[in-house]
């Protein structure tokens, strides 16, 4: 090997590292600039996800329902199909922590615990939504429908890196509807 080939492999190699490490999860996770609530609410299906242990004993069909409840808040219903074929239920609720842009929720479904949820990428229909939370321990890819087109799905995929996300640790949910 060339001492430029060598000279240009260190070089991309170091420019890779910086890459990560601003991209890591020490960075600040940046959220979508603007999101209507109104138009956000209504059912999403769940494309893919991080492994986490709220989803154990869903094999199929996650969906998530949100409402506007009068007092501002946002209703949650979770839904999914378990490995024996019977659909379960969790109930919960979240509020608006970010009134400027509305794209950082906090969610419980035991309170008084509260989880981040934080809208990182949406559709300009609101077509798809990306979900996740500063320590980058959780992920998922939302959608309208119950199938993703495959470009669209590796779009989202590839922009998560500048997140500081891993898309190799996705779970594709398998959606029967």
């Amino acid at each position: 090997m060339t001492l430029r080939k060598l000279i240009y492999l260190g070089l991309t190699l170091v420019g890779a590292i910086f890459m990560a490490r601003v991209a890591s999860s020490d960075s600040p996770l940046e959220t979508v600039p603007k999101v209507d609530l109104n138009r956000y609410t209504g059912r999403w299906y769940e494309i893919a996800k991080y492994p986490n242990r709220f989803e154990r004993k869903c094999d199929s069909n996650v969906t998530a329902t949100y409402t506007i409840r009068p007092d501002g808040k946002i209703s949650v219903v979770n839904s999914c199909t378990t490995r024996e074929g019977k659909l379960t239920q969790s109930s919960g609720w979240a509020r608006v922590v970010d009134h400027k842009t509305g794209s950082k929720l906090q969610v419980t479904f035991f309170w008084p615990f509260f989880g981040n949820y934080w809208i990182i990428d949406l559709g300009p229909n609101y077509e798809y939504a990306v979900i996740g939370e500063p320590s980058r321990k959780y992920l998922w890819i939302l959608s309208r429908t119950p199938k993703m087109d495959d470009m669209l799905y590796a779009e989202l995929t590839n922009r998560l890196a500048n997140k500081g996300y891993d898309a190799s640790k996705l779970e594709r949910m398998r959606q029967t509807f």
